[in-house]
């Protein structure tokens, strides 16, 4: 609080002596006119406009991302997800320390704990996954933004998507097929079921047609698969990989056959984060997508140096085999950090439908793109 008032106080003197300063500056051309002789009046004016054109053109030049000059703190919520790749990355490489900016993870129970840390400002940067009570916290005030990509599925190497019982894999060929069956998904009013509801529009399939059956624990998926109490399920890496290396199942299709642009997760900020410490913001940002771009180079273009990467991969989350980091789809994270912006909003429409939406949410203020556009207006686009 002191330090803050000293600023304030201080800033109204600096400009008294800047204005004093100035004064003076003038006062001192004045008297020296008459003594330059008449053909002299224009030369100061042609000086002086010089040297605003030196001014602006070395401003311009300044680097607009140059290191911070004191260490600032960066808070984010994570929890050892594959998802949080950009942040594991720009840690270890060392992208957050060029910007002078100090990273400290912090780990809640869940999100009804954690959003309210973000909107307070205590959680500078977070990762949120849609679901009906998300949204709903969101709308009831709990105010943080949608920043960026967290979380979506690649073409063909879905991390999120369907399972089938090894032995059911000649009976059922196609999501028609999927008809009197029983297929596991592990959230109701979530993006889970949202996925669920997509790949039955697909198949041209009413939930009547289907039994829906609630497991909420990934790893009892697996394990109802292997005794046959389930037909299918909606899964997740690793554990798609290590059902299929156990003969347990085997991937269904591909969730991006039906819901192409799902954005699964977000990276979220506190509003004071993307305002007061806008210039904090700017370069977490810029490092945040420079590690999201080096994932994307190993795994994705497979040009980058992908044994380092998985070496962090294996030290930031619960998958500590490098091998299975090798077979595994990974989560789809944009290097641009752009969002499937429409698919949060048809989500949102989906809960609501299903009575699960009590309030209204205006999207204009939550979907907040800016920090990412101005920032890859800096450090250009990848391609």
């Amino acid at each position: 609080m002191k330090n803050n008032v000293m600023k304030w106080l201080t800033i109204p003197f600096l400009v008294l002596l800047l204005a004093l300063t100035a004064c003076s500056s003038n006062t001192t051309t004045e008297q020296e006119e008459p003594d330059t002789g008449d053909t002299s009046t224009e030369e100061p004016e042609e000086q002086s406009s010089e040297t605003d054109e030196t001014e602006d053109s070395s401003s311009s030049e300044e680097d607009p991302l140059a290191p911070l000059e004191e260490t600032a703190k960066v808070v984010i919520a994570e929890d050892g997800s594959a998802s949080g790749a950009g942040f594991y990355i720009a840690k270890e490489k060392g992208y957050f320390e060029d910007y002078n900016i100090e990273i400290e993870f912090a780990t809640f129970g869940n999100s009804d704990e954690m959003l309210p840390a973000v909107a307070a400002g205590e959680v500078d940067v977070a990762g949120g996954i849609s679901s009906a009570s998300f949204f709903n916290a969101i709308a009831q005030g709990i105010d943080v933004r949608f920043i960026a990509d967290k979380g979506h599925n690649v073409e063909g190497s879905s991390y999120f998507t369907f399972v089938l019982r090894k032995d059911l894999q000649d009976e059922i060929t196609s999501y028609e097929d999927l008809k009197g069956k029983k297929v596991a998904v592990s959230t109701k009013n979530a993006v889970d079921d949202y996925i669920y509801q997509l790949m039955l529009e697909h198949a041209g399939l009413t939930r009547d047609d289907v039994e829906f059956v609630l497991l909420s624990d990934f790893g009892n998926m697996m394990s109802a698969l292997g005794n046959n109490q389930i037909d299918a399920a909606l899964q997740i890496e690793p554990l798609i990989a290590q059902g299929i290396s156990n003969d347990i199942h085997v991937r269904f299709g591909d969730a991006t056959d039906f819901a192409p642009n799902a954005q699964i997760a977000m990276v979220l900020g506190s509003p004071k984060f993307l305002g007061e410490k806008r210039e904090v913001a700017k370069r977490f940002m810029a490092a945040y997508l420079k590690g999201v771009r080096d994932y994307n180079d190993a795994f994705v273009k497979e040009t980058g140096n992908k044994d380092e990467i998985i070496d962090i991969m294996t030290m930031h989350t619960a998958t500590k085999d490098p091998e299975v980091w090798k077979s595994i789809g990974v989560t789809g994270l944009n290097p641009n950090g752009e969002m499937f912006t429409d698919d949060i909003k048809n989500q949102y429409e989906f809960y609501k439908e299903n009575g699960a939406i009590t309030e209204e949410l205006d999207f204009d203020k939550v979907l907040d793109t800016s920090l990412v556009e101005e920032v890859v207006e800096i450090i250009g686009e990848y391609e």
